[in-house]
C-alpha cells in the first residue's frame, strides 16, 4: 500500500514510518467486524492525534466513507484531531470540587498557561482539559496532571505543581 499518497502539513519527518504503522495495524484489523474503534486508538497512540487527512488514510484504507470515520472520531472524547501536549492536566468540576474552588483553579490554570479548556500550550508541554469527577472527592478540589492526583488544591499550590512537569 502506498503511505506516500498522504502527506500531512503538521507532521514530523518519521510521518511514512508511522503511516506505516498505522497501515499494518489497519491491514491486521480490517477484515475483523467491529474494529473500528480498535484502529482508530492504535492510530491516535502511533500518531498522537488524528487530524482529517489520517482519517481519510483510515476509511479509504477500509473502504468505508469517511463520514463514518469522523463520526466516531468526535463522538468518543478519547479521540482527538488536534495535537496534544506531553503532559494532560484535568481539573475535577464535579460537585465537591466545584464548591470547594474548582472554577478558580481553572480560572488561574487559564492564567498561568495562557490556554484555554481544550487547548494546548504553544511550547506543546500541557493540554489543559475538565474532568467531571476523578474520585477525590473527600479532599476536594482536585487536579490530575496524567495520571497523578493532586488533592485539596489552591490557586496558589498551582505553580509549585507546574513546575514539577
Amino acid at each position: 500500500m502506498n503511505t506516500e499518497a498522504v502527506k500531512c502539513d503538521c507532521c514530523a519527518s518519521d510521518e511514512t514510518q508511522k503511516l506505516e504503522q498505522i497501515t499494518n495495524v489497519i491491514d491486521l484489523y480490517k477484515n475483523k467486524s467491529g474494529s473500528l474503534i480498535q484502529i482508530l486508538h492504535l492510530a491516535q497512540q502511533i500518531y498522537g492525534h488524528l487530524p482529517l487527512k489520517l482519517q481519510e488514510y483510515i476509511a479509504n484504507s477500509l473502504g468505508i466513507p469517511l463520514s463514518e470515520v469522523s463520526g466516531v472520531v468526535t463522538f468518543y472524547s478519547f479521540f482527538t484531531t488536534k495535537p496534544r501536549g506531553k503532559h494532560t492536566i484535568r481539573v475535577c468540576l464535579g460537585t465537591a470540587c466545584y464548591v470547594r474552588g474548582g472554577k478558580k483553579l481553572v480560572e488561574r490554570l487559564e492564567e498561568l498557561l495562557n490556554i484555554q479548556i481544550g487547548e494546548t500550550t504553544e511550547d506543546g508541554r500541557f493540554t489543559f482539559e475538565i474532568a467531571r469527577c476523578i474520585g477525590a472527592c473527600g479532599l476536594a478540589p482536585a487536579i490530575m496532571i496524567d495520571d497523578v492526583v493532586y488533592k485539596q488544591v489552591n490557586v496558589n499550590k498551582l505553580e509549585s505543581i507546574l513546575s514539577k512537569y
